[in-house]
């Protein structure tokens, strides 16, 4: 199972330089799980770019992957990894909730580079 961070997302809507890293990974719906922080990272930041129908779109491809609710659980085990590592908490949670999945993930967001269960990417 994979889980590809909001960073990840936005750069495949985007057709950035790293799109073609996380292309197949989102694509393959059936090995994908999707935090639901993720969707609001990034339908919140494709309404504010293109506007409602575009994150409607996204947040609809989104959905196509297997759902991660946060539950309190979760949360409370993101909140402790957050302290001990001083790691944002979007990056905490999501990073958690793929573990919590058996899952690998995946982004170029350097606040999660080396940490285990991680594939980072650089951003070009």
């Amino acid at each position: 199972m994979n889980v590809v961070d909001s960073c990840g997302w936005l750069e495949y809507f985007a057709n950035g330089d790293n799109a073609d890293f996380f292309a197949p990974l989102l694509t393959d719906t059936g090995n994908l799980a999707v935090p639901s922080l993720v969707v609001f990272e990034v339908s919140k930041r494709v309404a504010l770019q293109r506007g409602e129908a575009a994150a409607r779109q996204a947040m609809e491809f989104m959905a196509q992957g297997v759902p991660l609710a946060l539950g309190a659980e979760t949360a409370f085990a993101a909140a402790l990894y957050s302290a001990q590592h001083q790691l944002p908490l979007a990056d905490s949670i999501i990073l958690i909730s793929a573990r919590e999945n058996d899952a690998i993930l995946w982004t170029q967001d350097s606040a999660l580079k080396g940490h285990d269960g991680v594939m980072y990417q650089e951003k070009k």
